[in-house]
């Protein structure tokens, strides 16, 4: 009888042991580490931040960021894996853990606050109007009661109601189908950050921006809302105020001319 009573204790001990040792979720800096590679969503069609050059692959501010990020976390800027996303999905991209952080031309607001944690801004932007060069309006009130484009998951909706109640809103996903929309005439006006529509005026001078700009769009890059991404989000904002301090963020935006 003794013995099937110690027997009986070992087993408890064993189950209530193996219960103990239930896997725990790793932090994402440890995953990163251990994985060795830092897996980052990014645009693929917003020159001169993200977009693909003449031989496919990918170039512009935003990557290069990314690459200094790599370089900084792990030793190696080729450490790194990029995710093309779209404003309309890399929130849900990011949450779902396809990639570890966004830097995506990504503007800081509150309501993106709500579900997402930023870093310190690495660049500010502006929100502004693009139109085709035969175009008589000279701002953002020359729009009332006529149609102007978005994209999709972008702030310029708000921009738009904010100053012209009754304009009529025209969305698409991506930006080269919201520019293709507006030179075949189907709106009056495009809106969008001012760094995204000069990609668009440097090569082709048929399109031209309004002088002014209608708001301040801190980009950062976005981690999950989650205890998990703390010391990610942590050695990311020291990395970033390291190019900061040093220049090298001002010299990534002279080489992408957008400084």
């Amino acid at each position: 009888m003794l013995k099937k009573i110690v027997l009986f204790l070992l087993l408890i001990m064993v189950v209530t042991s193996a219960c103990g040792k239930k896997d725990v979720k790793k932090d994402d800096l440890t995953s990163i580490l251990q994985r060795d590679k830092i897996i980052v969503g990014v645009k693929d069609d917003t020159k001169p931040f993200g977009f693909r050059d003449k031989d496919g692959n990918l170039a512009g501010y935003d990557i290069d960021l990314a690459r200094e990020i790599a370089k900084g976390l792990l030793g190696s800027e080729n450490k790194v894996e990029f995710v093309s996303v779209t404003p309309s999905n890399r929130i849900m991209r990011l949450n779902n853990e396809d990639v570890d952080m966004l830097i995506s031309t990504m503007s800081v607001t509150n309501q993106r606050q709500q579900v997402v944690d930023f870093s310190i801004p690495y660049y500010i932007a502006g929100q502004a109007i693009m139109v085709n060069g035969d175009s008589k309006a000279a701002t953002i009130r020359d729009f009332s009661g006529k149609r102007m484009i978005i994209v999709f998951g972008s702030t310029s909706e708000k921009t738009l109601r904010m100053n012209v109640p009754d304009v009529k809103v025209i969305g698409y996903k991506t930006y080269p189908e919201a520019y293709r929309a507006l030179k075949a005439r189907k709106a009056d006006a495009m809106v969008a950050d001012d760094t995204i529509l000069l990609g668009f005026t440097l090569s082709d001078k048929s399109v031209r921006l309004l002088n002014k700009r209608y708001s301040k769009e801190p980009y950062a890059v976005a981690f999950r809302k989650t205890n998990a991404s703390k010391d990610l989000q942590y050695k990311v904002n020291y990395i970033l105020e390291n190019m900061q301090s040093s220049g090298k963020l001002n010299r990534l935006q002279e080489k992408w001319h957008i400084k």
